[in-house]
């Protein structure tokens, strides 16, 4: 990196595993949350491993959909399901969680944000998970037939009668935000994009700005890329823009070498170290990885490092 390279010292962002809040909601979460896309398939000991991992490093915001379970062979509902059996085990462990999910995707459809729908997936979804409330509740992708003011007036209710706590949304745009905040008598608590240092779309559609703008806490889905980070560098090569990523490769390895850690935990630490104050949600399916992940409060990155990973991967300079 440039400050090693010149001798320079240079005072580092600051990541710490301090709580971020969740928007304006009162509710606060540790810095890393853990997805359950890929969570369905196995038996209830295999969940309960990667659960107790989660909670023992921290992690308390548990971040569902209805719709996973569908990838791999299984069924809508599989993942929440396999979560509410462990849960039913183990009572206590829901004090010790911030459980979200989301809805509005039907298979074949594709999308339905209906009052209806929004109802009955709420309700399923409570069902599924064998809990009274859902703490945080998202929904999954905009829907181009739905008018936000019928949406807002179903969340209203939902939230009036205790079903879900708090409301956010996953992959809409900021105008798509703006409109649905607009019809809402409380404030959206979080927005989940895709972010990434390969993925960087939303540090330039306004999707971060609108965050900081509101005060909304942004959930970054596939915060290492859905993999892609995590290829060796030959592997790298191979795929679209491969010189990109694997210069994106060597310069997180060369941070990660210099402090001792891994090139995940640095990937994950360019996400916390944005202003937003951005959760990264990781999904890997493996307990040691989920304890390693807290490894990104560990690093230290400079200004100089941060824009040098993300001048690596977009393949230019910044203006």
């Amino acid at each position: 990196m440039s400050s090693l390279k010149t001798g320079f010292s240079m005072s580092s962002i600051a990541i710490t595993n301090t709580r971020r809040p969740l928007g304006t909601s009162g509710l606060s979460v540790f810095p890393i949350a853990y997805g359950l896309w890929r969570f369905a398939g196995t038996d209830v000991r295999t969940a309960r491993a990667k659960i107790d991992a989660a909670l023992e490093v921290g992690i308390d915001l548990f971040d569902h959909a209805d719709v996973y379970g569908c990838d791999g062979g299984g069924q809508f509902g599989d993942a929440e399901a396999l979560f509410g059996e462990v849960l039913a085990e183990a009572p206590s462990l829901r004090e010790q969680m911030i459980i979200a999910s989301k809805g509005g995707i039907v298979l074949g459809v594709p999308y339905d944000s209906s009052a209806r729908w929004i109802r009955t997936a709420v309700d399923d979804s409570l069902r599924r998970l064998k809990i009274d409330v859902i703490d945080l509740y998202q929904i999954h992708r905009p829907d181009f037939l739905g008018h936000p003011a019928e949406l807002a007036e179903v969340l209203t209710s939902l939230r009036d009668e205790g079903k879900i706590c708090e409301v956010g949304v996953s992959n809409y745009t900021p105008s798509q935000f703006r409109a649905l905040q607009a019809h809402l008598p409380f404030p959206i608590a979080t927005h989940q994009p895709e972010f990434s240092c390969w993925h960087h779309g939303a540090l330039r559609d306004g999707v971060l700005d609108q965050c900081m703008e509101t005060g909304t806490t942004p959930l970054a889905w596939s915060p290492l890329g859905g993999g892609i980070i995590g290829m060796t560098r030959d592997e790298a090569t191979q795929q679209p823009n491969g010189a990109q990523l694997a210069t994106l490769i060597d310069c997180l390895d060369a941070i990660a070498t210099a402090q001792g850690v891994t090139r995940s935990a640095v990937a994950l630490a360019w996400v916390l170290a944005h202003p937003a104050g951005i959760i990264p949600i990781i999904g890997t399916q493996r307990p040691e990885r989920i304890i390693a992940s807290i490894e990104a409060l560990k690093v230290e990155l400079t200004r100089t490092d941060w824009n040098e990973i993300l001048v690596a991967a977009q393949g230019e300079p910044l203006p």
